[in-house]
């Protein structure tokens, strides 16, 4: 008994991790359909035409990117899937095998040549009991054997109520399978059709390439000009050498201790810059060099800073806004504000929303936030800050 109950255990304990498992690629294929729904609602809000532009195809490649990682995701559900049912069948047959072996000795035990006698005449076993310590044992004899009777028809009857669970639990198994699979073959039809457009689009901006090349040269001028005032509103706090207060101290503290747990800036959205020099997505010989990392979001979405901290400025750059936030020694920068919602001075928490982030029409209605992160002058990678 002690060796079936271990058995039992570790049969738990593997459910139990299975599940887990199961639980944990379904939560993730749960977060990357929210992902992709996000992105189909501002692919939604662009120019709705047939015309390709570099936003459209971004958001293009964006829902094929993460389409991928919730197929992939549901072929190891799939494979997780296959393994539960096998490990559920050879639960099943295990359970079926012990039940014969119960039955067989059930069997056995009604044709006991003591255990026929006492079938036929109970009274006439006592009676014929030579003296009364064997009658003493004869009657100790039939309510120990009544109660082992009962103990095996227990446990028939618990091993088929345990081959009735598996049997439900491998049809559940099946109906889950049958529904993954169906999810997969939506999804790989919908990744198909994205990715013919994809190609259609690559197709026309490549025969407008020098027109788009030009426009993007004049667009990387105006974010090099708009960078160079920020690291320059930096550079003259910093020069200010002013000493850090304890809470500044405690707040900068906070912020390092925090690298790479950071919440975003926007509540929900992607990234459509990486931070550093890359080749353009579209144009072999145009390299982009970001100063900080670009999120693309819905329109009407907020920016929100990262930790706490103070807003040393807001300032005015073209036609939106630029926050810059202390954190101590520390500084987050937030560009792309349409409308701030904070002021030099103010203190501000983790999470707090601190401005509307700006559609720009001339540029299919994008809507995207620019991050940066500062340590005193030098400038840091706020990738490599965020929560992933």
């Amino acid at each position: 008994m002690k060796r079936f109950g271990y058995i039992v255990m570790l049969v738990m304990l593997a459910v139990g991790m299975q599940a887990q498992t199961l639980k944990e690629l379904q939560a993730q294929q749960k977060k990357y359909a929210e992902e992709i729904e996000n992105t189909g609602k501002m692919i939604k809000q662009t120019k709705q035409n047939e015309k390709a532009t570099e936003n459209k195809l971004n958001l293009i490649n964006q829902d094929i990117r993460t389409r991928k990682k919730l197929i992939n995701s549901i072929n190891q559900e799939i494979v997780a899937l296959d393994q539960e049912q096998s490990r559920l069948q050879g639960e099943q047959s295990r359970l079926e095998a012990e039940l014969d072996s119960l039955k067989r000795d059930y069997a056995h035990l009604v044709q006991l040549t003591h255990y026929a006698d006492l079938q036929q005449s109970p009274l006439l076993f006592l009676l014929s009991a030579k003296d009364f310590n064997q009658l003493f044992r004869r009657i100790r004899y039939m309510r120990e054997f009544a109660a082992y009777r009962q103990e095996q028809v227990a446990r028939i009857e618990g091993v088929k109520a345990d081959i009735q669970i598996q049997s439900d639990l491998i049809q559940d198994n099946r109906k889950e399978k049958d529904s993954a699979l169906k999810t997969q073959q939506r999804e790989r039809d919908q990744l198909a059709r994205n990715e013919r457009k994809q190609k259609a689009m690559l197709q026309d901006l490549k025969k407008k390439e020098k027109e788009l090349i030009a426009k993007q040269k004049q667009q990387q001028k105006k974010i090099d000009e708009l960078n160079k005032q920020i690291e320059r509103a930096i550079a003259r706090q910093v020069d200010r050498k002013q000493q850090l207060t304890k809470e500044q101290e405690l707040i900068a503290g906070g912020f390092a201790a925090n690298k790479g747990r950071l919440p975003w800036p926007v509540e929900k959205g992607f990234i459509s810059g990486h931070y550093g020099k890359h080749q353009h997505p579209v144009y072999e010989n145009v390299t982009i060099n970001n100063k900080g990392v670009y999120i693309q979001t819905t329109a009407g979405s907020d920016a929100r800073v990262v930790y706490e901290g103070e807003v040393t400025t807001c300032m005015v750059m073209g036609s939106t806004y630029a926050i810059i936030v202390q954190h101590g020694n520390y500084r987050t920068v937030y560009t792309g504000i349409q409308t701030p919602t904070v002021k030099p001075g103010e203190k501000v928490q983790a999470k707090q929303n601190i401005g509307r982030i700006a559609s720009n029409p001339d540029d299919d209605n994008k809507t995207e936030l620019q991050f940066q992160v500062w340590e005193d002058r030098t400038l840091l990678n706020p990738e490599l800050w965020l929560a992933q």
